[in-house]
């Protein structure tokens, strides 16, 4: 499996743009134009494949590379960063009660989706601020 690694984190890398993407979009379009067509099935099936897709190419890489969460610190801050996200990116979409909790609920899923990419680059639990 080691042979196929580059392939691996470049099928990651593309799962976490149209993630993030199609989060995007569906956020934008549900929160500041009302369209319905974003919690249509087909669109959320489709998250939820390039999800899993997303899950499966990391748990690759962890087995490739013999990295655990909760034994890496970028990787443990990582992890705790991405459920937060899901549950804001949950609130974004459906349950936030209004129109103002769904737009700040999108714009902080979105903040955390950046700081979890630049934690992934920098392998450095601060991620873009490591400067600091």
């Amino acid at each position: 499996m080691e042979a196929f690694y580059s392939q691996i984190l470049a099928v990651h890398v593309g799962a976490v743009f149209l993630s993030g993407t199609l989060f995007l979009t569906r956020a934008f379009a549900g929160n500041v134009f009302s369209a319905s067509w974003t919690m249509a099935a087909p669109l959320r099936y489709l998250s939820y494949s390039v999800d899993t897709t997303l899950l499966t190419a990391a748990l690759m890489l962890m087995t490739i590379t013999h990295q655990a969460p909760f034994a890496t610190p970028w990787l443990t801050v990582k992890v705790l960063l991405l459920i937060g996200y899901i549950v804001l990116g949950s609130y974004a979409l459906k349950r936030g009660r209004t129109r103002a909790i769904r737009l700040i609920c999108s714009a902080a899923a979105i903040a955390l989706l950046l700081f979890v990419v630049s934690i992934a680059i920098t392998h450095d639990p601060r991620g873009a601020l490591s400067w600091i």
